[in-house]
């Protein structure tokens, strides 16, 4: 398997994800399976058809959390030298030059990305033309709806 690239928060995210499911979800899991025995028949029984199918999938949330640690490459970008330019995991500040819009994302790995959270995944139409842009750079972005053009308006590194 290759490197995952993961910002320092995104690693911190997913271990305390890995931590809570391994703490507090896996021994609900194993208690709900054990009150469900407790009750009698399986065969005919939701509780303990639900907890098993809930136990699986914490299991599997635990085995690819674990898989995606052990191959994070772990890019801090304040430790870079990048000269003014977006750079993975940088924080970006961008207008829409029709709309006037400004938004601010950070560019991040594809398992980091949210968009509900303004970190955006480096391998989106928007991070691929920031990325290795300075303040003050036009850049166009093949959007759905056409060619949008954003300015960058500042570049940091938290």
């Amino acid at each position: 398997m290759s490197a995952i690239p993961l910002t320092v928060s995104g690693v911190e995210r997913l271990q305390q994800e890995l931590h809570r499911l391994k703490t507090v979800e896996r021994p609900e899991v194993i208690n709900a399976i054990a009150e469900a025995r407790a009750q009698g028949d399986l065969s005919e029984n939701a509780e303990y058809d639900a907890a098993r199918e809930r136990q699986a999938f914490v299991e599997g949330r635990i085995k690819e959390l674990e898989g995606t640690l052990s191959n994070a490459q772990v890019i801090d970008p304040s430790t870079l030298d990048t000269e003014g330019k977006a750079v993975f995991g940088a924080t970006v500040e961008i207008e829409d030059l029709e709309s006037g819009q400004r938004v601010r994302y950070q560019i991040v790995g594809d398992i980091e990305a949210d968009i509900r959270e303004n970190r955006i995944s480096i391998s989106s139409p928007v991070a691929r033309a920031i990325i290795g842009r300075s303040e003050g750079d036009v850049v166009e972005v093949q959007a759905p709806s056409g060619v949008r053009e954003y300015e960058v308006l500042s570049i940091s590194y938290v």
